[in-house]
């Protein structure tokens, strides 16, 4: 994957989702916070650089760990799918699968990329679907956002499994949500 990120904008209530984890740590974690200063978050879908995204992802990871970073992306989970419904892309009854698709098509409007790299669906099933991650999103808050997402859909016994990893030298991330 390409990983140049200039050009590349997120909306900011991505971010402060983000932040709002640690919002009472404020002053413990200054460093996490000088990140932002500066950047106006005041407006929900005012344009972020990714790069600011990817800073602070970078901080807490190194700092905190990834299971925080897994908690952030539940929280971004929870605000993505509010946006799903006020935006009328899925409802109370969807799908694993339209779920996945309504994130697919949010991704293309949340960041705003001229490659239009984001989401993918490799396959699914009745049981379980592939996600190709193509954008430079955090491989950790992905499988928090997942998670929360794919709960929505009513399922139980949800796993969620980086099973391609960038790092391992795999072109993409993909994970293998699966559902009982």
């Amino acid at each position: 994957m390409d990983a140049v990120v200039e050009n590349i904008t997120i909306d900011a209530w991505a971010v402060n989702d983000i932040l709002s984890c640690y919002a009472d740590k404020r002053s413990e974690y200054f460093e996490l916070f000088d990140i932002v200063k500066g950047v106006d978050l005041s407006k929900p879908d005012s344009k972020v650089p990714f790069q600011i995204y990817v800073d602070i992802c970078n901080w807490i990871e190194h700092k905190l760990g990834r299971f925080n970073l897994i908690k952030a992306g539940r929280r971004i989970g929870e605000s993505t799918y509010k946006c799903f419904i006020e935006n009328g892309m899925v409802n109370e009854n969807s799908k694993p699968i339209e779920i996945m698709q309504a994130l697919v098509d949010f991704a293309k409007k949340g960041v705003h990329d001229p490659k239009k790299r984001g989401w993918e669906i490799v396959s699914s099933n009745e049981k379980s679907i592939v996600m190709r991650k193509t954008q430079l999103f955090n491989k950790h808050i992905q499988i928090g956002l997942l998670d929360s997402l794919i709960r929505k859909a009513k399922v139980f016994g949800v796993q969620v499994n980086l099973v391609k990893e960038q790092a391992k030298g795999d072109e993409f991330d993909e994970y293998l949500i699966s559902w009982l």
